[in-house]
């Protein structure tokens, strides 16, 4: 294992100082337990989104807190669901008197830990909804859950309760919007390579050099099968059939096309997938008028890709296109 760390004990704290000196005009980190939370919060009088979940996935969750976006986020150790106490400590630094929103992630620990900090900030009088995002439609269940898994789509899912939230919707209209985003949008990922948790210094899975794994999940969780490694046109086909296929996405649909590197990926193979999957959808009339492409959602250094798609509406689009100021996603400021 060749790694940028210190003590494999240490590697989310030390990044966690790391990340508050180089942001620190954006959040605050707080230790023990661990949040990142807006430099500004609370804001009163508007909904706080809250999100987590483990570490590994950079820049989601701390990389999307900010204006327009996450008021908190929560971060575990690598791969591992954060722990109840730091969600409500995040949840009460977010609070600014009207509601909070947790989302999360549909993994077991991430499920079970929130809804005991919700059940916890309920009982202090804050009101917090939820909602859990499953957009992978790569399997029913996996080892970290039981139904869908949560991946991609937790990026626009958050940029757009994010954008609902300030401009002042209040907390029943931030989670009918957030549900809306959740019934449109759909994802699945390929890994060429595994990834390597520090703490235990060996590969997630093993794949000869030929193989690649289809459908798999952002820890490196095993997916739809192993196959042979084939050319671009034929994996993002591979990707990209089911996902429109499930909702479904039919012929005069408007969408966002994301597709999403997973930690070692270059952008060069990232935009070239792109192009294949826009060529794709343009041929069976749905139409990407908005798009994203890069490291947004990753698994450490696991090489591969993640397509998600989401059907927009006018609102949804107004909201996607709404400032944003976080360290990893940025415009219109």
């Amino acid at each position: 294992m060749k790694k940028i760390i210190n003590d494999p004990g240490n590697v989310v704290s030390e990044a966690l100082i790391g990340f508050a000196a180089a942001h620190r005009d954006l959040v605050r980190v707080n230790f023990g337990p661990d949040y990142i939370v807006r430099a500004d919060a609370p804001v009163p009088g508007k909904v706080a989104i809250v999100s987590g979940g483990g570490s590994g996935h950079e820049p989601l969750h701390g990389g999307f807190v900010g204006v327009g976006m996450l008021d908190a986020a929560v971060p575990g150790a690598v791969f591992t669901s954060p722990t109840p106490d730091a969600v409500l400590a995040a949840t009460q630094a977010a609070t600014g008197g009207a509601g909070v929103l947790h989302i999360v992630k549909n993994y077991t620990g991430d499920v079970l830990n929130f809804e005991t900090a919700a059940e916890l900030a309920g009982a202090e009088g804050i009101d917090v909804s939820a909602v859990v995002i499953n957009d992978d439609v790569a399997v029913e269940d996996s080892t970290y859950t039981a139904g869908r898994r949560g991946v991609g789509g937790t990026v626009p899912l958050e940029k757009i309760t994010g954008a609902a939230a300030a401009r002042g919707d209040d907390l029943a209209a931030v989670t009918a919007i957030a549900e809306r985003v959740i019934g449109n949008v759909r994802s699945m990922g390929v890994a060429l390579t595994p990834c390597i948790v520090p703490h235990s210094g060996e590969p997630s899975f093993v794949l000869a050099d030929d193989e690649i794994e289809m459908g798999i999940g952002i820890h490196g969780e095993p997916g739809r099968r192993r196959m042979k490694m084939q050319p671009a046109d034929d994996l993002v086909a591979e990707l990209l059939g089911p996902v429109v296929q499930d909702l479904p996405f039919e012929r005069g649909d408007r969408t966002l096309l994301m597709v999403n590197g997973m930690g070692g990926t270059p952008l060069l193979e990232l935009y070239l997938a792109y192009g294949i999957a826009a060529g794709l959808l343009e041929k069976q009339g749905v139409e990407v008028s908005r798009s994203l492409v890069g490291n947004y959602i990753t698994s450490l250094e696991m090489q591969g890709m993640s397509v998600t798609l989401l059907r927009l509406d006018d609102e949804l689009t107004q909201l996607w296109d709404a400032p944003v100021h976080t360290a990893g996603l940025r415009w219109g400021v």
